[in-house]
């Protein structure tokens, strides 16, 4: 390994994910039943039931290497594309980091948005590649900031929307005319990890923009509003050459027989999907509700999640937590008076909102 490359690897600022519930109960002495954990965006009602049955079908089956074939065949209908447009990553971080490793190395850059997801930067630096940020609007992507950064040597730009850990939005008509004038050798990832949370007046279909835009790379999740965070599995959508290039570089079996299994059931459990989405929407009316009490700032968000204001964020955290509830702290995405909380049940969210108000005072 080169110096250049391991100074690169030394510039990485590892991914702190939120605390384990396991690990806070160590440290109170307090059993993992006490503990809400709001802190990763995870579905508070966890996966679907039928999700979990195919699982557990598909250990009698662990001494085979995996098939994805049934997957991408139900992905490809779901989306109306080619089997041979789906690209398939244990995690949608996978696929971010793929697409990372085929179009960026140590001459060329990316442009990725200020507090966007930490992991954009993650997958640039990896593999040599300058990352260039470009100032935010109100918390959110400033799609005329990122036109205006890229470079000749910028080979990817990355979106999240809506955007973690903020929960901004862009309208389809904005981001479709922003892809018009991004220049071709540009790969635009759009990242909807959190897509399946839009209300209906918001949702759009990028993936049919793939046939107007070849340089645009759609990803999905399963660990968001399917519930299967904890199997590792999500997606990528692109042209066919693309995606071609990307199978090259991926791992070979990448994606584990239970989590193939489970996420194929899931996407067709639509009434999963649906009830989880309507528990979103009310804990996000109520959570929002509470902070107005509480007279605290929040930015709107349209994903699971919610990022609220405090003054001495790092007290409060500290003292959420010793009440037995984790949320995230943002100062990594230099916010540091700010918090995020994933909207859980309606339990979760009263248990929240008494421990913040006890926390503030």
């Amino acid at each position: 390994m080169s110096l250049q490359s391991l100074s690169c690897i030394h510039a990485i600022s590892p991914y702190q994910p939120g605390k384990p519930i396991t690990q806070l109960a160590r440290e109170l002495g307090m059993p993992v039943e006490n503990i809400v954990k709001l802190a990763s965006n995870e579905n508070p009602l966890g996966a679907s039931p039928k999700a979990r049955v195919a699982a557990e079908a598909a250990l009698l089956n662990a001494e085979r290497y995996p098939d994805p074939h049934d997957l991408t065949m139900a992905l490809a209908a779901r989306h109306g594309v080619a089997a041979e447009q789906i690209v398939l990553g244990n995690g949608s971080n996978d696929v971010l980091d793929i697409i990372a490793r085929v179009y960026l190395d140590s001459g060329r850059s990316s442009v990725y948005s200020q507090y966007a997801f930490v992991v954009y930067p993650l997958a640039t630096l990896s593999v040599g590649a300058e990352g260039i940020v470009a100032p935010a609007c109100a918390y959110g992507h400033d799609l005329e900031a990122m036109l205006a950064a890229i470079r000749p040597d910028t080979a990817v730009l990355w979106i999240a929307n809506p955007n973690n850990p903020t929960g901004t939005f862009l309208p389809a008509g904005s981001l479709r005319a922003f892809l018009a004038k991004v220049p071709e050798h540009v790969a635009v990832v759009l990242d909807e990890a959190y897509g399946e949370y839009l209300a209906h007046e918001d949702a759009y279909d990028a993936v049919a923009w793939i046939a107007e835009f070849p340089n645009l790379i759609v990803c999905r999740t399963f660990s968001k509003i399917y519930g299967l965070a904890g199997l590792r599995i999500g997606y990528g959508i692109a042209r066919e050459a693309v995606a071609e290039l990307m199978n090259r570089v991926r791992q070979p079996f990448n994606c584990n027989n239970l989590a193939l299994a489970a996420a194929e059931v899931a996407l067709a459990d639509q009434e999963f999907v649906e009830r989880s989405f309507a528990l979103n929407r009310q804990g996000m009316r109520d959570v929002t509700a509470g902070f107005s009490r509480l007279g605290l700032e929040y930015i709107p968000s349209r994903g699971n999640f919610v990022t609220f204001r405090v003054h001495d964020s790092a007290v409060v955290n500290q003292r959420l937590l010793q009440s037995g509830v984790i949320v995230r702290p943002l100062a990594g995405y230099a916010m540091p008076e700010w918090l995020r909380v994933t909207i859980g049940t309606a339990k979760e969210n009263d248990r929240f909102l008494t421990a913040l108000a006890e926390a503030l005072a």
